[in-house]
C-alpha cells in the first residue's frame, strides 16, 4: 500500500488554502497534518475545520512554517500566501527536505532561480504553479501555438478586488511563453499618445500587451486575443469558483515527490511527451 503524502497548507485562511482543505481530503493516499497563515493571526490556535467552515480535523492551526515541521513533520508544503512570505517560506521548507509546491503569484525571476539551486542542492522537488486550473494550462498552450502564425496579440486578465498583484502570475507566465518564441510582437504602425498614462497597458520585451481588470464579481479569467488582417483569434479561460483548480492541486502534491529539482508550470506533468522536464 502506498504510503500517505503529509501535506501542510500555507495560507490556510485564503480562498485557494481554504479549497485546498477539500481537495486533500477528497484523495485517499493525501493527509493534511499541519497549516498556517499570518503570524500571529486570530485563527492560530483553532482547529483547521473552524477557519475553513467544515469539521473538525484535530490540526490546530499553527503560527508558522516551523511550528508545522514540529507538529506534523509535513512532506509538502503548498504555498497560497504572498511572494515574500511564499519565497521565505519555500527557503525554509527546502532546507528542511520539504517539497513546496507554490501557488502563490509575484516571485521574480531572481528568487524562483534562487530556490532552483536550492532545490538542486538538497534534490528536493519544487513545484512554481502559475494556476492549477487544466483549462488554464490549456489556454497557455494553445496560446503558444497561436502566437507562431499571429505577430499581434494582447492578453487581458481579470480577477476579484482583493487581488494583491498585477498583472497575474497566469498572465505574466502565458507571456513568458510566448516571449520564448523568440518572436517581436505588434509592430507599431502608429506613434501611440497615451491620453492617459497606463490606457494601453503594460508591455513586455517582446511587445506582448498586458491589461489587468478588478472587478466584484469576477474570480479569475484570462483571454488572449490574436489579431491579424479580417480575423481575430481569441483563447479564454473562465474560473468560477475554486473547484476547477482542485485535480491540478492534488496532481502537483502527488508529482513533486517524484522530482529532485524545481519545476515551474503544470504543463510539465500534465503533458510530459510535450514538454521536456
Amino acid at each position: 500500500m502506498t504510503e500517505d503524502i503529509k501535506v501542510a497548507i500555507a495560507g490556510i485562511n485564503g480562498r485557494m488554502g481554504r479549497a485546498s482543505v477539500r481537495a486533500i481530503g477528497s484523495v485517499s493516499n493525501l493527509s493534511l497534518v499541519g497549516a498556517f497563515g499570518k503570524p500571529g493571526a486570530s485563527y492560530v490556535g483553532q482547529d483547521v475545520g473552524a477557519v475553513v467552515s467544515t469539521l473538525n480535523t484535530g490540526i490546530l492551526v499553527s503560527n508558522g512554517f516551523l511550528d508545522v515541521l514540529a507538529q506534523g513533520n509535513p512532506d509538502v508544503l503548498l504555498d497560497f500566501t504572498l511572494a515574500e512570505a511564499a519565497f521565505h517560506n519555500a527557503q525554509l521548507a527546502l532546507h528542511h527536505g520539504v517539497r513546496p509546491v507554490i501557488g502563490t503569484s509575484g516571485l521574480k525571476d531572481k528568487e524562483i532561480e534562487a530556490l532552483a539551486q536550492l532545490a538542486e542542492k538538497f534534490k528536493v522537488g519544487c513545484m512554481v504553479v502559475p494556476n492549477f486550473s487544466v483549462g488554464a494550462v490549456l489556454m497557455t498552450e494553445f496560446a503558444k501555438q497561436a502566437a507562431a502564425m499571429f505577430g499581434h496579440v494582447e492578453i487581458i486578465e481579470m480577477h476579484h478586488t482583493r487581488k494583491v498583484d498585477a498583472p497575474s502570475g497566469t498572465a505574466m507566465y502565458t507571456a513568458s511563453k510566448l516571449e520564448s518564441l523568440g518572436i517581436n510582437f505588434n509592430p507599431q504602425e502608429v506613434k501611440e499618445q497615451e491620453l492617459l498614462p497606463g490606457a494601453r497597458g503594460a508591455s513586455t520585451a517582446c511587445g506582448v500587451r498586458l491589461h489587468s481588470l478588478r472587478l466584484p464579481g469576477l474570480i479569475s479569467h484570462q483571454e488572449v486575443i490574436f489579431g491579424a488582417e479580417g480575423e481575430l483569434l481569441t483563447i479564454r479561460h473562465d474560473s468560477f469558483n475554486a473547484d476547477c483548480f482542485l485535480k491540478g492541486i492534488t496532481t502537483a502534491i502527488r508529482m513533486v515527490m517524484q522530482l529532485d529539482h524545481l519545476v515551474v508550470g503544470l504543463e510539465h506533468l500534465l503533458f510530459p511527451h510535450q514538454v521536456p522536464l
